[in-house]
């Protein structure tokens, strides 16, 4: 299969060539290396890439119609993996309509790339942050999803919608999936379970937001990497479907793991919730199971051992 990857070159994207890599298929990555967080570390996740098989790198930017009209006719692609977007609920705060940029007109630029060319399926990466704070748990993808708490979250509902519309107007077809709270090696520094083992190994403070309840459906980076594959492999009209670890852990619960996985007696320090986070996210894996055929394999406690196992290696990709 002939796949693109946008966003390839970023956290979960270069997990996912690399497993298309591994399993055989022609991939091609298209990644802008925004400056959202240090392009550096992107560039040595491609590098890895490069040292694990062949691979087609393409610089450039979802909003440049331009460049995808060229590279999807020299591509000839099968599927479209749509992962580039700006993250982040809190800096979509500070410029929203940035977010709007990337992840709204971006995502309709690649779709309608994709039906120019005649690609016949895209899988887009969606976030369980479009629940918000939502009243019944876990979240099911028949919720309402209609209060978004940040901009961020926003765009990631309006991205699926135009995925929506995409399907009941033109051939292509869009699975959308629903993200909860992905970790593992090559994660982005900003984010809780990498910022928090930084901090302990370095012996600075780790900075709770509220008391500490709140919780998160964290989910291995592995599991997330099969759940895409799996629904790339078996387009069917229009899908949401979550995929998550169908599990809560505290803020807590999650600095004690750490702590005793890199065997340190953090400081920590409590500081008022930010705007835009919600109180839990816990995903409901039914929808999942029934249309792709998966599960969560790996538990928090497994994958954070493997998780500071890497950090403790000097974090390499």
């Amino acid at each position: 299969m002939r796949v693109l990857v946008t966003g390839g070159a970023g956290f979960i994207g270069s997990h996912v060539a690399e497993a298309l890599m591994q399993r055989g298929d022609s991939v091609s990555v298209l990644d802008n290396f925004d400056v959202a967080y240090a392009p550096e570390l992107k560039r040595a996740n491609i590098e890895a890439l490069h040292r694990k098989g062949t691979m087609s790198l393409i610089e450039g930017d979802i909003n440049d119609a331009v460049l995808l009209q060229r590279v999807f006719h020299n591509g000839s692609f099968d599927a479209v993996i749509h992962l580039a977007a700006r993250a982040g609920v809190r800096p979509s705060l500070l410029d929203p309509a940035l977010y709007a940029h990337v992840n709204v007109t971006g995502t309709a630029e690649v779709l309608h790339a994709c039906v120019a060319a005649g690609v016949p399926h895209c899988v887009l990466a969606s976030s369980s942050s479009v629940y918000g704070n939502s009243t019944r748990t876990p979240f099911r993808e028949d919720d309402p999803a209609d209060l978004p708490l940040s901009p961020y979250a926003a765009t990631k509902r309006a991205a699926e919608l135009l995925g929506a519309s995409f399907t009941q107007t033109t051939s292509l077809q869009v699975s959308a999936l629903r993200f909860f709270t992905v970790y593992g090696p090559r994660q982005r520094p900003e984010m809780a379970i990498r910022l928090f083992a930084s901090n302990m190994l370095a012996g600075r403070e780790v900075v709770i937001f509220g008391d500490g309840s709140m919780r998160r459906d964290y989910t291995w980076i592995g599991d997330i990497t099969r759940g895409v594959l799996a629904a790339l492999d078996s387009p069917s009209g229009y899908r949401l479907i979550n995929l998550g670890g169908s599990k809560t852990t505290s803020l807590t619960e999650l600095v004690k793991l750490l702590a005793a996985a890199l065997k340190m007696d953090p400081r920590l320090r409590y500081e008022d919730v930010p705007a835009g986070d919600v109180r839990e996210t816990w995903a409901d894996d039914t929808r999942a199971k029934a249309l792709l055929g998966w599960e969560p394999l790996v538990s928090m406690s497994e994958g954070i051992a493997q998780f500071c196992t890497w950090m403790k290696a000097g974090a390499q990709p």
